[in-house]
């Protein structure tokens, strides 16, 4: 079964065209990378998926249900979670209190309803001891755990991760690339956008590859990196 499917998807600015008759389906359970060189229309794909942005044409599903018109307060609600590559907490607030407000409002639960679920959440992302430290305080790596940890708040079927390895030294990356690993392990799944290549090779059973807008592959990773076309476009290798 497709937990996520796009038919013909395509997104203008003006007179670019940065999403280009985009159809791929992702099975549940999966795990997606997606990869393109900066500007191939890696974020705004994930902006349609999430309902951030509307389509020009064609059609999104999600869970065999046509979402192509469904705001992206709905999608959350019905199972979509995402980071941004950018951490945006509320600073201010605590890692606890974060979480409170994504569970609360990404599941329109009250507080007291989410309140196990966020305690577990900061367990399985490894800041259960930062809890009540406020989220202008963290490291690098725990700006970016809290931003995986504030989408898993959500109780994502489909979980969108963009570039969340970026910035992190080897042991940092290693470590949260186990945060993720054990979260698709638990059953969700995900679409990964990142350019650490050994990070989301780790992870992913395929991987797509965007460029201008198009898909010129998707298959098995090993596959698709040893493509002429994927190398010389993505990698900048004359092949």
């Amino acid at each position: 079964m497709n937990i996520l499917s796009l038919d013909g998807i395509s997104k203008s600015f003006g007179a670019l065209k940065v999403t280009d008759d985009v159809t791929f389906d992702v099975p549940k359970g999966q795990a997606l990378g997606v990869i393109g060189p900066n500007g191939a229309g890696k974020s705004t794909l994930f902006n349609l998926i999430t309902g951030n942005l509307r389509a020009d044409a064609g059609r999104v599903f999600f869970q065999g249900r046509d979402v192509t018109r469904v705001p992206a307060m709905d999608r959350c609600l019905s199972g979509v979670g995402r980071s941004f590559q950018i951490p945006q907490p509320f600073a201010k607030l605590t890692v606890y209190e974060n979480l409170l407000v994504a569970a609360t409002h990404g599941r329109n639960l009250r507080e007291s309803a989410v309140q196990a679920d966020c305690a577990e959440v900061l367990e399985r992302t490894e800041l259960i001891r930062r809890a009540n430290v406020p989220a202008g305080q963290l490291s690098l790596l725990e700006r970016k755990r809290l931003e995986l940890a504030r989408a898993m708040a959500t109780h994502p079927d489909l979980l969108l991760l963009d570039e969340i390895a970026g910035g992190l030294t080897e042991g940092e990356c290693r470590a949260l690339v186990g945060t993720i690993k054990d979260i698709h392990a638990r059953g969700v799944t995900i679409i990964w956008i990142e350019h650490v290549l050994h990070a989301l090779t780790s992870v992913v059973e395929r991987l797509l590859v965007l460029d201008f807008g198009r898909i010129i592959g998707i298959g098995d990773p090993d596959e698709i990196m040893a493509s002429k076309e994927v190398r010389e476009i993505y990698l900048g290798i004359d092949v």
